[in-house]
């Protein structure tokens, strides 16, 4: 079994603040180095350190702000896929309200476009695999398909033929 990814924004996030207090540190260390005023071959060394340390200021700005940027796509892209979920949630309802499907059909039919399997369906429903079996039959007749396959296709093509927005029903 895998084990699930880390939560990146929060890694991301632990990493920008070693890096501003390695940044807090260097930079104190230049200001102390400034103020006891160096000079020759140590003011070259000053000047790199200080020009090191700024543009690590700088980076952490850029990883703080494509941080951010991408928290707000990822919240974005949850949207999105909620919107999706529910509008595909409304075709199949209408559909199955259209096709004229008992509650126990719906039920199964609401398990099978998920995926699961006529055992699994059973177990769920606390039934037998040939009431199941009987069910998806009844189903794919009234909805004019022959399997699982063709009934899934249709369901996608209305979403996509219907284009509607989610919370409506869509169009009989």
């Amino acid at each position: 079994m895998t084990q699930p990814a880390p939560d990146r924004p929060a890694v991301v996030a632990v990493l920008i603040a070693v890096q501003s207090l390695c940044a807090a540190y260097f930079l104190v260390d230049v200001l102390h180095d400034v103020q006891a005023g160096g000079h020759g071959p140590f003011e070259a060394f000053l000047l790199a350190e200080s020009v090191a340390t700024l543009a690590l200021i700088a980076g952490i700005a850029f990883e703080i702000r494509v941080l951010f940027r991408l928290l707000e796509r990822k919240a974005h892209l949850e949207h999105q896929v909620s919107l999706a979920a529910r509008a595909f949630h409304d075709v199949v309802d209408a559909r199955f309200l259209q096709w004229g499907l008992t509650a126990a059909e719906r039920d199964v039919a609401h398990f099978s476009v998920k995926g699961l399997s006529i055992s699994e369906i059973a177990a769920l429903r606390q039934s037998a695999t040939g009431t199941v079996k009987s069910q998806l039959n009844a189903i794919y007749r009234k909805a004019g398909v022959g399997n699982r396959g063709e009934l899934l296709s249709l369901l996608i093509e209305d979403l996509v033929a219907t284009g509607i927005e989610p919370g409506t029903a869509a169009p009989a």
